[in-house]
């Protein structure tokens, strides 16, 4: 056998985040395998992913698996899979809404379905929350427009808008907004709103933990007994939720809110959960801006509070501003989302073949 097997991959920055695009046909079936592949294809476990593709950071240690999908009106399915940079674990649990802002253009790179002219909308179905997300495409001339003068914060320069419009993500883990049943609850004598809205949150005043939301990541990052405790209530806020034990996932995530100073909705940080974001995720964005909309939540006091079904929430994070916007009817625990939409930007940077160690696809391989 040969010592390295050749796996097609495109290396792709979606939003603010960046990691290899795969064909699912290019990667092993079985989980476990697929899994090895994939630590081995980031460089993992190990503090600087030297011996792989990962950017020693959980934002650059990300994959996207794409594939046709067989599902009625749906173009593609996806999995993602974040992978840890010190540790052997690859947890497919959450989505990335950064990441997916990729899975369109990486979908009409590889063929998997025919351009428009102007704009090609790609239907896709997320495995991992189990629902549907369209993404209208810029393209021209039979290929992919990366070049535009769309900014995101975090992103250097501009690029091509990329609209997601997120449709059935309420209840993307639990099956339900408020899975407890309350709007807000207590956790080590903390209040919380526990909600899933994209991906199942946490969501607590900073105030309450002696934070503003306008510290930097590092900042936080350097608050150890802050992580400790708040790890502590997510494993609570895991079980409560109907999540069991999340001592070695990544959902829920947290995150903090503050009052706006720049003219947003709502200030928030966000954590992925043992490190803070450097920006703020696409999918944690929906559920802090769902969370804003909630009347009796933990952002009452804080949220400027859009009127109407038709609202735009700003969201002030560590490096500038995600703006997301939700359809919604009701108010307060009769609160439903109908859906919600971002715009993201995505580039293409290399396309090649990703080398692994031959003896991962083997099934008595050991990790």
């Amino acid at each position: 056998m040969l010592s390295q097997t050749t796996i097609p991959c495109i290396l792709m920055r979606g939003g603010t985040s960046k990691g290899p695009y795969f064909r699912a046909q290019d990667l092993p079936s079985d989980p476990i395998m697929r899994d090895r592949v994939l630590l081995a294809a980031m460089g993992s476990p190990d503090a600087r992913q030297i011996d792989g593709l990962g950017g020693a950071d959980t934002l650059t240690s990300k994959v996207a698996i794409v594939g046709p999908s067989s599902r009625e009106g749906v173009d593609v399915d996806f999995l993602f899979a974040q992978v840890s940079v010190t540790e052997a674990i690859v947890d497919t649990a959450p989505s990335c809404g950064n990441i997916l802002a990729g899975v369109g253009p990486f979908a009409l790179e590889t063929g998997m379905l025919p351009m428009t002219e102007g704009e090609t909308p790609v239907v896709i179905y997320n495995i991992n929350t189990q629902s549907r997300i369209e993404a209208l495409v810029p393209t021209r001339d039979g290929a992919v427009v990366y070049d535009g003068d769309a900014a995101i914060d975090g992103v250097p320069g501009t690029a091509a808008p990329i609209r997601l419009n997120f449709m059935e993500i309420v209840g993307s883990k639990t099956g339900a907004l408020l899975p407890t049943g309350k709007v807000v609850e207590e956790i080590d004598g903390v209040p919380v709103t526990l909600i899933d809205v994209a991906v199942p949150m946490m969501i607590v005043k900073a105030a309450d933990l002696g934070k503003k939301a306008h510290e930097t990541p590092a900042e936080l990052d350097a608050d150890r007994a802050f992580f400790a405790r708040i790890e502590a209530m997510r494993r609570e806020a895991g079980a409560r939720m109907g999540l069991g034990d999340v001592s070695d996932r990544v959902v829920p995530k947290v995150a903090i809110l503050g009052a706006p100073r720049n003219g947003g909705a709502i200030a928030a940080r966000y954590f992925v959960p043992h490190a803070t974001h450097a920006a703020f995720a696409v999918t944690g964005g929906l559920c802090v801006a769902a969370c804003c909309v909630l009347e009796g939540s933990v952002s009452d006091g804080l949220a400027d509070r859009p009127e109407g079904n038709d609202r735009r929430i700003a969201i002030e994070h560590a490096v500038g501003v995600l703006e997301v916007a939700l359809l919604t009817e009701g108010s307060g625990a009769d609160l439903k989302v109908r859906s919600g939409g971002v715009i993201r930007t995505a580039r293409k940077i290399m396309e090649g073949k990703l080398f692994v160690p031959s003896r991962l696809l083997t099934i008595e391989a050991t990790p």
